[in-house]
């Protein structure tokens, strides 16, 4: 291959870079916090409580984000939303770089939930019209960004615990630095993607909402097929966040196994996301409901069998089980956005995509709280038996989809 048709290559592929991108800082921005904890606790003398009750602030604004970021998307073009998300972003971590009361940590984790959720929503309709042909793959792209946005937040904390910082405490400049990737990276997106796909940076033309707009949105749902993939996307997120939320403790109290061991099998729930790349090609290729069919049915019968061995297996197997459900859970996703997009009128695509994700992320802020409170009243077993009924109940409904569906698709 010629060096300019490299370059042609990789300048196609522009659109995806800067958005997955934003994406992944998004997801480091909301992953951070949480390893933060015991630093916030040091520097502002609060609970656990309090700042559990701060994370999950963040992240019900983000749910409540979908919708309107999407809907906004529709109107005004993808370009002019997502720009308007990733500074959003960058400067509410602005406000934590230098010391302030617990209020402003607060007050900047909800403004950084608002503009971490405008993203996600509308770079599926973005990549949509970008990549038509390739959907799927560039999905899978998006998904593995994020995801490695999570893996890299909590290394991030442990190198800036040992950085010296001139304005305070030594985890502020982690939000400095996101704060200026934040900045350059919506200036990169405002400038250039509206030349690759100018399409994007228009609208409807129109302003406001109307009664009969909303109800074009909640239209969607009279679709039987529409309603049962939506209430699919619910119970595998609620799975998901529940899993993901507390899989280290009970490997560590009903497994019995060491907190170390427990974080390397925890760390291989995120490693499986490179599967990402592989189902959202695979979609394009042979169909989105085969794909969602079998990697549903991977995880939950994965989660059954990690569930049913806790007691008699090693750490091997139940390591193997755990990393078989995120290989489920992770190639569902970025065939999950290709699959909506194409169900949903173009007219309509953000914001009906928008209307989705918002149930499946207000489903995903309260899996944690459900299990957690399932886990200290009747113990964990029975909370982890109830996400692989979640998620044995997602498989259900996308196999009614598979084989009721015309041409596979």
């Amino acid at each position: 291959m010629s060096v300019m048709k490299r370059v042609r290559r990789l300048t196609h592929f522009d659109v995806l870079l800067m958005t997955a991108g934003i994406w992944f800082l998004a997801k480091f921005l909301r992953y951070v916090f949480p390893p933060l904890f015991g630093s916030f606790q040091e520097t502002y003398a609060v609970s656990n409580a309090a700042l559990g009750a701060a994370f999950t602030g963040f992240m019900l604004v983000y749910a409540a984000m979908q919708f309107p970021s999407g809907m906004l998307a529709d109107r005004l073009g993808s370009v002019t939303v997502i720009t308007a998300g990733v500074t959003v972003a960058a400067v509410a971590s602005f406000a934590l770089v230098v010391d302030s009361p617990f209020a402003v940590l607060v007050v900047a984790m909800l403004v950084m939930g608002a503009g971490t959720g405008a993203h996600k929503t509308v770079a599926v309709r973005l990549l949509a019209h970008a990549y038509p042909a390739r959907t799927g793959r560039a999905l899978g792209i998006l998904d593995t960004f994020g995801t490695f946005g999570g893996v890299v937040a909590p290394w991030a904390v442990v190198l800036a615990a040992g950085v010296p910082f001139a304005l305070g405490a030594s985890w502020r400049v982690i939000f400095l630095a996101a704060g200026v990737v934040g900045l350059a990276l919506a200036v990169l997106f405002w400038v250039r993607v509206p030349q690759r796909v100018p399409t994007e940076t228009e609208g409807d033309g129109t302003s406001g909402v109307n009664l009969d707009e909303l109800r074009r949105y909640a239209a969607l749902f009279r679709d039987w097929r529409f309603s049962a993939f939506a209430l699919l996307t619910v119970l595998f997120a609620f799975t998901y966040n529940g899993l993901v939320a507390f899989a280290p403790l009970y490997l560590t109290d009903e497994a019995g196994l060491t907190a170390a061991t427990a974080s390397v099998l925890y760390s291989g729930l995120f490693l499986a996301s490179l599967v990402q790349l592989v189902t959202g090609d695979l979609s394009d290729r042979i169909g989105r409901l085969p794909i969602i069919t079998a990697m549903l049915g991977l995880a939950a019968l994965s989660l059954v069998a990690f569930v049913s061995l806790t007691d008699i297996a090693g750490p091997v197997v139940l390591g193997i089980a755990l990393i078989a459900a995120g290989i489920g859970s992770h190639g569902f996703r970025p065939v999950r956005g290709a699959y909506l997009m194409s169900a949903i009128p173009d007219d309509l695509a953000a914001g009906g995509l928008g209307v989705v994700r918002t149930l499946l992320m207000g489903a995903g802020a309260i899996a944690p709280v459900i299990i957690g409170a399932m886990s200290e009243t009747v113990g964990f077993r029975p909370a982890f038996w109830l996400l692989a009924a979640s998620v044995s109940g997602a498989t259900l409904l996308a196999t009614l989809l598979w084989v009721t569906a015309e041409g596979g698709s």
